[in-house]
């Protein structure tokens, strides 16, 4: 695909290229990271830079940087390595010839530890900047020894202070090593804070000073790029986005088993119960199928066995990088829904007009719902403007109206929908139907018999 970048989005690159330190605070859905690909492979391409690395979250990492430079066709030639998975993988990885290694925010301290002497690395991109806002983290504390090898750093965020202007001093330092906010924490509040709560000489809160955050943005506005979507996407508008996860090795040879002999034993982990995944026609087949992508599936005694959280850990990751935005989440399954709502304490499930009401004044930062239930004649747009599907519908009128309680008149910002899809599974059929505008059950049907025909296929090989 041929990428045509918006003038913002030129903007942005250009301030990577010639800057050497670049905090880039862009909105969910403005393109931070073919943006930073691109500045990437024009640096590459006039010796500027040699070797690359990017830390991100886990399924960021593992799914994102990869795909979107196999999305673009001015990013063909650039090669990446995911320094993921086994200490023996990772160890491979980085071994291996390549532009750009990408490596999740967990094993920095690993990746810094393992290189003893300097840094390979003469720029890094931290993909989530705000996941380093802790300066008594471990992954802070690694990285910022490495700092002084590398030649261009690049931060990206949309959420630079999720709690508090007290997170940006170790983002900050990350790209100047104190030269703006202070060498070190203690500085940084000393300068621009005063204690609220305290008890003796332990501070448990701290209060900007009057004036202060004026200051803090001028001292860091030459290196830190904020943009808006509101500013920059015509209002209002809608910003689909697919989120990947990838199952691993023990998973995707169980769902394959499935797919081709439509029964699966199991242990639910629980109990040690023994019982029997079955799919007695093509249409329990596919629910069974968007059912382990989703994470479980029920048995023949109706109990939801555990499969894998890859969607869980997306869901979270999503939480982080929303920071204050309010999240409209959609299940399919019971059993998605209290997986969700134990995995995340915030959660709220959609239950009656109190919870609408709750919605809309901002209170709920997760609303939890069905779009059988909330598909219709409820307006949800005043609480927020992002929306996930957990698990997806075959019923397109479901689909349409559940986005449209929030994509809807009285919206005032860009309204984002997040699809999170297990790669390979039955969840790209699903959503390639609703695409296509004219989903019924028959479409459905119809590419679940393609893809276990290939599985018949693949397995006489």
């Amino acid at each position: 695909m041929k990428f045509v970048p918006h003038e913002y989005q030129k903007y942005a690159i250009q301030r990577i290229k010639t800057d050497p330190a670049c905090g880039l605070f862009l909105d969910m859905g403005l393109g931070k990271t073919a943006i930073t690909l691109t500045a990437i492979a024009d640096l590459l391409a006039v010796d500027e830079i040699h070797k690359v690395l990017v830390i991100a979250p886990l399924q960021t990492a593992r799914n994102t940087w990869g795909s979107e430079a196999e999305k673009w066709d001015h990013l063909d030639d650039l090669r990446l390595s995911l320094v993921l998975g086994t200490l023996k993988q990772r160890k491979a990885a980085l071994e291996q010839p390549a532009d750009v290694y990408v490596i999740n925010r967990e094993n920095v301290p690993w990746l810094c530890e393992y290189i003893e002497d300097g840094f390979p690395f003469d720029m890094v991109v931290i993909d989530e900047l705000s996941s380093f806002k802790s300066a008594s983290a471990k992954r802070f504390k690694a990285l910022r020894k490495k700092m002084p090898f590398v030649k261009k750093v690049v931060g990206l965020t949309g959420t630079p202070a999720p709690n508090s202007y007290l997170d940006l001093w170790s983002e900050i330092y990350l790209l100047d090593r104190g030269k703006r906010l202070g060498k070190t924490v203690g500085i940084y509040k000393r300068s621009f804070f005063h204690p609220v709560r305290m008890n003796g000489h332990i501070v448990y809160e701290w209060g900007l000073n009057y004036g202060a955050k004026d200051l803090i943005d001028k001292f860091i506005a030459d290196i830190c790029v904020s943009m808006k979507a509101v500013d920059y996407l015509e209002m209002p508008d809608r910003v689909n986005t697919e989120v990947y996860v990838t199952m691993d090795e023990p998973e995707r040879k169980l769902y394959d088993k499935f797919g081709r002999e439509r029964v699966l034993e199991t242990i639910n982990e629980e109990d040690r119960s023994t019982g029997t995944i079955v799919g007695v026609n093509a249409a329990a087949v596919g629910n069974k199928l968007l059912q382990l992508a989703n994470g479980f599936a029920y048995d023949d005694k109706k109990k939801p066995i555990l499969f894998h959280e890859k969607k869980l850990d997306a869901l979270g990751e999503l939480v982080e990088a929303a920071g204050s935005r309010n999240l409209l989440v959609y299940y399919e399954f019971i059993a998605d829904r209290d997986r969700i709502l134990a995995r995340f304490p915030e959660a709220k499930l959609l239950e009656g007009p109190e919870d609408v009401k709750n919605w809309n004044a901002g209170k709920i930062k997760m609303l939890v719902a069905h779009p059988a239930s909330a598909g219709h004649g409820l307006n949800l747009q005043d609480g927020g403007n992002t929306v996930v599907w957990f698990g997806l519908p075959w019923n397109l009128e479901y689909y349409q109206q559940a986005n449209a309680r929030v994509y809807r008149q009285g919206q005032k910002e860009t309204v984002y929908i997040y699809h999170i899809l297990t790669r390979d599974t039955h969840d790209i059929d699903v959503l390639a139907a609703l695409n296509k505008k004219d989903l019924s059950q028959k479409d459905l049907l119809e590419a679940l018999k393609a893809r276990i025909d290939k599985w018949k296929t693949d397995s006489a090989v």
